[in-house]
């Protein structure tokens, strides 16, 4: 392993071929850093790499491996900190879901979706951690959705996995906070994003998927990541409008959440237009393995390029950090009694 520059910091991207995860590998890159970009596609790897190249990375390797494989993961940690030193950051956003109601999943998918959504962050965090602990530094960076609080219809698998990472993440935390060390984990919740898996996660829906707006783009997301990893102190970050919206309506009135869902969220996931015979499909294999989507989906026309709520959170955030930093050093100068 070469020396490195100790103050540009070593990312690891799982899911970097498309959408947030290549959006975030682009948005690391801007800043000078060092990455190591995980998917299974290698077309997809292929464009990530140039961009994040073009976007002013250190370094970049890409990294083909399916992060439903505990021993793929941990060999792309390896290889990570061979080729680029320590790892910094571990942002986590592979997945794979189906579009269908729930009755209609078959038990191998369901299995694949929780083994690739679920258990791919909970493989990669361990790989993550046997390297950070040892070293009392590290963040790692869960890549969340409104859905992990709450469930929608027609992405029953999905929104399992992302409960079930909620779930664990928590119980994290508080193991991490227990042993005092300086590693930290937090998660970032999602809104809908324009990325191109409503192209290539595997549908029965009649016609085709859409997000359920409304819809942002996964620059915004990516925002998002990278100001989680700079601040990781917070638990968990919500970026956009229709986020918040949900959780608190979740919080307050579920059951009439519940109700609403049952109305809109059958139609609002699909387009007007049937669904085509012949698209790509994720779920086993890479869709992205000879053709490269990049990080954006169809919906260029329909997505919000900014989010005031994301700005306005940020913005409180910093002041609040530089008001707890000042706290603590004026803590540090007052006198020790006795």
């Amino acid at each position: 392993m070469t020396l490195h520059d100790p103050d540009v910091r070593t990312v690891v991207v799982t899911g970097a071929s498309g959408g947030i995860g290549r959006a975030c590998a682009v948005a690391f890159a801007a800043r000078g850093d060092r990455l190591a970009l995980v998917a299974r596609g290698r077309a997809g790897l292929d464009g990530a790499v140039r961009e994040a190249e073009q976007a002013g990375a250190a370094q970049v390797i890409a990294i083909e491996a399916d992060v439903a494989d505990p021993r793929a993961v941990e060999a792309a940690a390896q290889r990570a900190e061979e080729d680029l030193g320590p790892i910094d950051v571990w942002v986590n956003d592979a997945f794979t879901s189906v579009f269908a109601p729930f009755m209609e999943i078959t038990p191998e998918e369901f299995r694949r979706v929780t083994e690739v959504t679920y258990l791919g962050y909970v493989y990669a965090t361990q790989a993550a951690l046997r390297r950070m602990l040892p070293r009392d530094a590290g963040v790692v960076v869960q890549v969340g959705s409104a859905i992990a609080y709450r469930g929608i219809p027609l992405q029953s698998a999905y929104s399992g996995a992302k409960h079930a990472i909620q779930g664990w993440h928590e119980a994290l935390r508080c193991e991490l906070l227990a042993g005092g060390t300086r590693v930290r984990t937090t998660m970032v919740q999602m809104p809908a994003v324009n990325t191109p898996q409503f192209d290539w996660v595997r549908s029965r829906l009649p016609r085709r998927a859409q997000p359920l707006p409304p819809i942002y783009q996964p620059e915004i997301a990516a925002r998002a990541v990278l100001y989680a990893a700079d601040h990781p102190g917070r638990r968990e970050y919500w970026v956009g409008t229709s986020t918040v919206a949900t959780l608190v309506a979740n919080a307050i009135a579920p059951g009439l959440l519940d109700r609403y869902l049952a109305r809109t969220g059958f139609d609002s996931q699909q387009t007007e237009e049937p669904r085509p015979g012949g698209e790509p499909d994720d779920l086993f294999d890479a869709a992205d393995s000879a053709r490269d989507f990049g990080s954006h989906g169809r919906f260029d026309d329909r997505a919000r390029s900014r989010s005031r709520q994301q700005q306005v959170a940020h913005r409180l955030g910093t002041v609040a950090h530089g008001v707890r930093r000042a706290a603590g050093r004026a803590r540090a100068r007052l006198p020790r009694p006795g």
